[in-house]
C-alpha cells in the first residue's frame, strides 16, 4: 500500500503545518469528530469547537517541526494508524522564546466516505532527548 502511505504520511503533514500556520479551517477538516488526544496532560475528547478553542486560544502553539521513522499499518481497509518520531519546536502564545522536544507521537485515521479524518492521536517525551 505504498500509495495509501503516502497519503496518510502527507496528511499528518498537512496536519502538523496547520499548526504552524494556525490556520484552524485546515485542522479542522483533517479531524474525525469527536476526535481524541493523549498527552502529558492527560487524555480528552473534544469536538471540532473544542479543537478551535485550543488552537486558537490555547497557551502554546507550534513553531515547527519535522517528522522521521513513520511507520503506517492499516488495521483494516478504512483504519490507519502512524507512529513516528517528531522533533518540534513550541513556545507560549505571543512570545518568541521557543522549546524544542523530542516525542513520539501515534495517530489513527479512519477513512468516511471516502476521506481520511484523525480520530485519534498521542504524543509521549522521548527519555532524555533520545529515542
Amino acid at each position: 500500500m505504498p500509495t495509501a502511505n503516502n497519503e496518510l504520511i502527507a496528511l499528518e503533514n498537512k496536519f502538523w503545518q496547520s499548526m504552524v500556520d494556525e490556520d484552524t479551517d485546515t485542522a479542522l477538516a483533517l479531524l474525525d469528530e469527536p476526535a481524541l488526544m493523549v498527552s502529558a496532560h492527560g487524555s480528552m475528547k473534544f469536538d471540532h469547537a473544542g479543537y478551535r478553542k485550543m488552537a486558537e486560544q490555547g497557551s502554546m502553539v507550534v513553531k515547527s517541526f519535522k517528522l522521521s521513522d513513520v511507520e503506517v499499518m492499516f488495521p483494516t481497509e478504512d483504519t490507519a494508524v502512524l507512529t513516528y518520531k517528531v522533533e518540534q519546536a513550541i513556545s507560549k502564545r505571543g512570545e518568541s522564546h521557543e522549546v524544542r522536544q523530542d516525542m513520539t507521537d501515534s495517530s489513527v485515521w479512519t477513512r468516511k466516505d471516502g476521506q481520511w479524518r484523525c480520530a485519534m492521536h498521542t504524543e509521549a517525551p522521548v527519555a532524555n532527548g533520545k529515542s
